[in-house]
């Protein structure tokens, strides 16, 4: 059981952050594979495999459906938000990512020509569904994980 008192932990905040913690680490570790390089600052990069949106939001719903109930008005709160996010990463996100990638061609092109700046956009902004799906899994083993490790 989780102690109360000044270093009471909020379960499902851990839950949370640690299937955040987990998708980064992830994405560096297959960034490090497919480049042979290591870039810290590649953990709080947007995109990739998996989504640590989704395995956050999951993680946080199902950390909230196990502490109170799944019928409870609370987790459905949860599940919406959850879903919002996971629809959103891989329409809305994805489609702004697709459309910065065209902008940086364009600008590409026309930096050759004339002389603007070449500031360039974020391009890796949003998922596959592929990505939301195992970001979504890694949430639900996450909060399995902690529960069971630190009790409910």
């Amino acid at each position: 059981m989780i102690a109360e008192g000044p270093w009471h932990i909020n379960i499902t905040i851990w839950s949370g952050f640690a299937a955040w913690m987990l998708a980064q680490l992830i994405k560096l570790l297959l960034y490090i594979r497919r480049t042979g390089r290591f870039d810290p600052a590649f953990m709080l990069r947007l995109g990739g495999m998996p989504s640590s949106h989704s395995a956050t939001v999951t993680a946080v719903a199902l950390s909230v459906g196990l502490r109170t109930g799944f019928s409870s008005t609370l987790f459905a709160l949860a599940l919406t938000f959850a879903v919002i996010v996971m629809i959103d990463a891989q329409t809305v996100r994805r489609a702004a990512g697709l459309q910065a990638r065209l902008l940086n061609q364009i600008v590409d092109e026309l930096f050759r020509e004339h002389h603007i700046s070449q500031q360039k956009l974020v391009e890796f902004l949003g998922h596959t569904r592929l990505e939301v799906l195992f970001g979504m899994l890694l949430g639900v083993f996450t909060a399995l994980l902690i529960h069971g490790k630190l009790g409910m």
